[in-house]
């Protein structure tokens, strides 16, 4: 049984969004996958596209690019949510100057009041080097804020490391 709120982390094509994905399909429930990215290039068009072919059919998808606590709103228990991923959210709310505190409190007060349990995938990036420009020590700053959060407030804190799943908070579900 999924907890309310599981939280994958990892770097970079580590193999997060897969067991997310396992996760929601091992859950019983009616799978639903809220997607942030938006397609800048044919390199990202590539990384959605290989998405959508593993996950096949049977999945509800909604596009949010920022707020993805309209579609959290709407789903009800008998679901189960797949947000993938924080990383691409955060780089949209960033991207757009919104106001990074009042983003970040609005998604996490929709994670909690969702009906649906939520899988959230989320890139580790303070593992690496110190970024060489001021935007991405800015993000990295504010992601590693975003996960601390997002770790205190979850049930469950996967870490993924090339495939491999560490559980880093409560149980595996």
């Amino acid at each position: 049984m999924l907890p309310p709120l599981t939280l994958v982390l990892g770097g970079a094509s580590s193999g997060k969004s897969v067991v997310a994905e396992n996760l929601i399909v091992n859950s019983a429930l009616s799978p639903v996958y809220l997607a942030t990215s938006q397609i800048w290039d044919q390199e990202i068009q590539l990384k959605v596209d290989q998405h959508i072919a593993r996950r096949g059919e049977g999945w509800t998808t909604f596009e949010h690019p920022v707020a993805v606590w309209d579609a959290l709103a709407e789903q009800n228990a008998s679901q189960a949510v797949l947000l993938d991923c924080l990383t691409m959210w955060l780089t949209n709310v960033m991207l757009e100057e919104r106001d990074l505190e009042a983003a970040q409190t609005r998604l996490l007060t929709a994670l909690s009041d969702c009906a649906a349990p939520v899988v959230v995938v989320s890139n580790e990036v303070g593992q690496g080097i110190v970024p060489d420009n001021a935007l991405a020590r800015r993000f990295r700053e504010a992601q590693g804020r975003l996960n601390i959060a997002l770790a205190a407030q979850a049930d469950c804190v996967l870490h993924v490391l090339a495939g491999l799943v560490d559980v880093r908070k409560g149980v595996m579900p």
